[in-house]
Formats: C-alpha cells, sequence, structure tokens
C-alpha cells in the first residue's frame, strides 16, 4: 500500500520543511509515502468561498486515480487516539488498497464533488490549525502509528 498526502499550497515556514522532511525520510522505512502539494488557486479575490472550494476540489480530484481510496482530514470527520489511528491503517492495508489518499482542504474546506467522491473523513483535532502545520501532524502521526504497529518505542501510553 501506499499513502499520498496532498496539500494545496507550499510550506513557507523552513523549520516546518525540515521537521516534514525528517518524519517523511523516517516513513520510507515503513510504508511508500508521498506528499503531494498542489499550486495555489489564483485570483482568489475575486471567487466567493463557494468557487474557491470548488476550484480547488477540481484541482484535488484531478490528482486521483480509479483505484484510490480518498480520505478526508475534516473537523468532522473521526476522532482517532493514536493507537486506534495505527489500527486504522492496517485496516486499510489488510484490505488491499493499493493507495489512501489523505486531502488536507484549502481554508473553507471541500467542494461539495470532493465530499461525495470520499471514502471516508478522519479529524486530528476539534481545533484548527494551519494547513502547514496539519501536514506535519499527519506525517507525523501515520509515522507515529507505523511504530505503533510494529511495537517499536516510540510512542507512550
Amino acid at each position: 500500500m501506499k499513502i499520498k498526502l496532498l496539500a494545496i499550497g507550499k510550506t513557507d515556514d523552513k523549520n516546518l520543511i525540515q521537521l516534514i522532511d525528517t518524519y517523511q525520510n523516517r516513513l520510507k522505512h515503513y510504508i511508500k509515502f508521498e506528499l503531494q502539494l498542489l499550486p495555489d488557486i489564483k485570483n482568489v479575490k475575486n471567487l466567493s468561498e463557494k468557487q474557491q472550494k470548488e476550484k480547488e476540489g477540481e484541482l484535488l480530484l484531478k490528482q486521483l486515480q480509479p483505484n484510490d481510496q480518498l480520505i478526508l482530514l475534516d473537523e468532522k470527520g473521526k476522532d482517532f487516539r493514536s493507537k486506534e489511528f495505527a489500527n486504522y491503517l492496517q485496516k486499510k492495508m489488510n484490505s488491499g488498497i493499493k493507495q489512501i489518499v489523505l486531502v488536507i482542504g484549502g481554508p473553507y474546506g471541500f467542494s461539495d464533488a470532493v465530499y461525495q467522491k470520499a471514502q471516508g473523513k478522519v479529524s486530528f483535532s476539534k481545533m484548527t490549525f494551519s494547513h502547514q502545520m496539519i501536514r506535519l501532524f499527519v506525517v507525523e502521526q501515520i509515522y507515529r502509528g507505523f511504530t505503533i504497529l510494529k511495537n517499536e518505542p516510540y510512542h507512550h501510553e
């Protein structure tokens, strides 16, 4: 199985980039992982929230392969503790899915078309995080999940 994390816009903070890279490199020991950053939508000042979500949605949906499982990172998604998230990943691997695509939406969330295409939603917190910071949190939690599955001494409970 492969996990792809899709996000719109680049990460500006060099410290965040370095930390994301650290966890991406650690993940190579467990699974194929890819962070794909899509370009920001142009001329957003001239677009309504709905139009911006629709344009971002079109961009996101173009990145999917027919058999990808689309999981949205959404505040209304399922909450997990770290061990539960590790088990969630294990179930996905056991099901024979070739690729999970986790998506961080734009500032206003997802379009209706993206919600309709999604096979699940995961929440990382009831709090709101910057789109740049959540990238780090997601990559770290995927790494944490695999260390839990391998009984490695990273996670403490």
